[in-house]
């Protein structure tokens, strides 16, 4: 990742390129620079978070700026542009201002207006700063939904997280949470398929003594507790119909009114939704207000699930075997190899959740210093044929599976370009994708 103060330079003249660099790097900022256009569109979308301003030419020598421009804005999270133009293509450059860039200057100009210019144009939040490192995994779908999260941050705006079950939405929101103006107020979780319906809206919202048989106090609901925090709304689509229609007049209206009250009282905090379930399916057996998606989904972040970012599973290994030996007094060195490679194989239906449960499980059973496959997954032992060895067929499966799976991600599902890298024809790629179940990875070729 580029260090903090990064420019990324697009400009083909080598005299004014140099100059530019030169003293950029001078004022602090670490520049790099693309000679072309097609260097720029391919190195930029990997460095975008890091970024502060890119600087681009409009004439380059194999396309015009505004191209890279347009290609480069359809990017999460892309950083802004400032245009240097010649006196000829002052007319595109304000278009190109209209269009979302954020300044253009016409050459020559003065260096010391120019400095004043990218500190004026130059990206406002800084998504790219980690206090230490990404908190929520390493592979670029996560650190994608991290980005997210950070830009999320200064806003007061609702947030909906989506995500498989335990793929880490609670995780997210208190990372949320935890990162914003309102850290040193209450985090106020309500799991909505948890508690039962007609005790649901007593519990966010609040009762009066004498509500109803058994209120024989006052109660502060959860959006009452949470003061000038978060409200955390996890399984949102499991809210009653009816709920649903008083959390919307509470998000409208910005109070809410406790069961059996009649004076509003002002509700504060910053809503954070999180569900499982497809909210917009018509199609679904969800049933959900359009009025309040639409009110909850202002800003939104997706967390992938396990098995489309194989790169976090050795990461969540390290750090939950580090937090559950912290909690025991056994005596534990790490994963053997045979260990880490049966966790790499597996699909993790249950996601990061099941992951920490089999290792908090592992490391209260293991009788060794070292995690082996059956103490990850003891259901496997008896399709070992009690040899405590995988079956070699299983085995290469999963190794195919997941190069596989890797492929057609690395080429957004391209067959000829994944048969490429895994070194196979076609032919051969489609029969193992067949047997695999893989074939709905496939896209149609560009």
């Amino acid at each position: 990742m580029l260090p903090d103060r990064a420019i990324g330079l697009v400009e083909d003249d080598p005299v004014m390129g140099g100059s530019i660099v030169q003293r950029l790097e001078l004022e602090g900022w670490h520049v790099t620079w693309w000679q072309s256009g097609s260097e720029a569109i391919g190195a930029i979308p990997a460095a975008a978070n890091a970024l502060d301003l890119v600087i681009c030419d409009i004439r380059l020598p194999d396309m015009s700026g505004e191209t890279v421009f347009n290609e480069l804005a359809r990017q999460p999270n892309a950083p802004p542009f400032m245009f240097v133009t010649g006196y000829g293509e002052v007319d595109q450059a304000v278009r190109l201002m209209r269009s979302g860039a954020v300044d253009f200057m016409t050459k020559p100009f003065e260096m010391d207006e120019f400095l004043k210019r990218i500190e004026s144009g130059r990206r406002t939040t800084s998504s790219g700063v980690r206090l230490k490192g990404y908190y929520l995994g390493e592979s670029p779908a996560i650190q994608h939904a991290e980005d997210l999260i950070h830009r999320y941050a200064n806003h007061d705006l609702p947030v909906l997280i989506t995500g498989e079950t335990g793929s880490g939405k609670e995780v997210a929101a208190r990372l949320l949470h935890q990162i914003s103006p309102r850290a040193t107020e209450p985090f106020m979780a309500v799991n909505c398929a948890a508690i039962p319906a007609e005790l649901l809206e007593s519990e966010i919202f609040g009762h009066e003594k004498g509500a109803f048989t058994g209120a024989q106090q006052r109660h502060l609901g959860y959006a009452e507790r949470a003061g000038k925090g978060t409200l955390f709304l996890d399984e949102i689509g499991d809210m009653p119909l009816p709920l649903q229609a008083k959390l919307l007049r509470l998000i409208e209206d910005g109070n809410l009114t406790r069961v059996g009250g009649e004076t509003p009282i002002p509700f504060r905090a910053r809503i954070v939704a999180a569900t499982h379930r497809d909210l917009v399916n018509r199609g679904s057996s969800t049933r959900f207000r359009e009025d309040l998606y639409f009110r909850l989904a202002v800003l939104t972040v997706e967390i992938p699930p396990l098995r489309q970012r194989p790169e976090d599973i050795a990461w969540l290994l390290a750090r939950f075997l580090e937090n559950a030996v912290s909690r025991s007094d056994t005596r534990i060195r790490g994963f053997s190899a045979l260990a880490e490679e049966a966790a790499l194989s597996y699909a993790w239906p249950g996601n990061v959740r099941e992951l920490r449960n089999r290792i908090d499980r592992a490391v209260a059973l293991s009788t060794s210093e070292w995690i082996m496959p059956g103490d990850l997954f003891p259901e496997h032992a008896s399709k070992a044929s009690g040899t405590g060895f995988l079956p070699l067929a299983d085995v290469r499966d999963a190794a195919e599976r997941r190069q596989i799976e890797r492929a057609l991600e690395e080429t957004g599902g391209q067959i000829a370009k994944a048969a490429g890298l895994l070194a196979v024809s076609r032919t051969t790629l489609w029969e193992k994708m067949t047997r695999l179940g893989l074939t709905e990875r496939a896209r149609p070729e560009s």
